[in-house]
């Protein structure tokens, strides 16, 4: 029997999330962004919602791409604020388009977005050794700098949680249970 952190029951989403994406180091800046701007709209909502709608969201939202999401205008956000695919809150989706823009504005001083945000981890996976889901904390000092760092540059939504939920799924932490199968698989990936 495969044993696993967290599974999401009998949802096959959530179980094909687990064992597939979750924790899996993304680094590319674009794939990035998007999962930011995903991980903010979560806030006060579980990702089983977020997941559930993740394909509308990847076409509302133009698959994320930040340069069409910049450009638009109150006709759009009226259509995406009537939209029963995505999380239709105005703040959420008003955050998005200017993250779009904090992202285009993204100092060149700072390097690449991806290099940046793993910066606060060294660069590399921190490997993390739970035992139990109480032992996940909700944010670390490393979310705090990254939420810090991120609305200092105008960004929206990066609170120490959104930030520290993006850090797992992202691979930034290996917050895989030391018991689940897939925290072994991904100890050295991404390095």
């Amino acid at each position: 029997m495969i044993k696993r952190c967290w599974a999401g029951g009998d949802d096959p989403l959530m179980l094909a999330y687990h064992d597939e994406e979750w924790g899996v180091p993304m680094r590319g800046d674009r794939d990035l962004f998007g999962k930011l701007v995903l991980d903010g709209f979560q806030a006060g909502l579980s990702w089983r919602v977020i997941l559930h709608k993740r394909a509308r969201f990847l076409e509302a939202f133009d698959g994320f791409d930040p340069e069409r999401m910049a450009r638009y205008d109150r006709k759009k956000i009226a259509q995406l604020l009537k939209d029963p695919g995505i999380v239709r809150n105005r703040q959420k989706v008003h955050a998005a388009i200017s993250n779009a823009r904090a992202f285009l504005e993204f100092p060149a001083a700072d390097g690449a977005f991806g290099a940046f945000l793993w910066s606060f981890v060294g660069g590399a996976p921190k490997q993390n050794h739970r035992r139990s889901l109480r032992d996940l904390p909700a944010r670390t000092r490393e979310s705090d700098a990254m939420s810090d760092a991120l609305a200092t540059r105008g960004f929206r939504f990066v609170g120490p949680t959104i930030c520290y939920a993006f850090m797992q799924a992202v691979g930034m932490v290996n917050d895989h249970l030391v018991t689940c199968f897939r925290h072994r698989e991904l100890q050295h990936r991404g390095e």
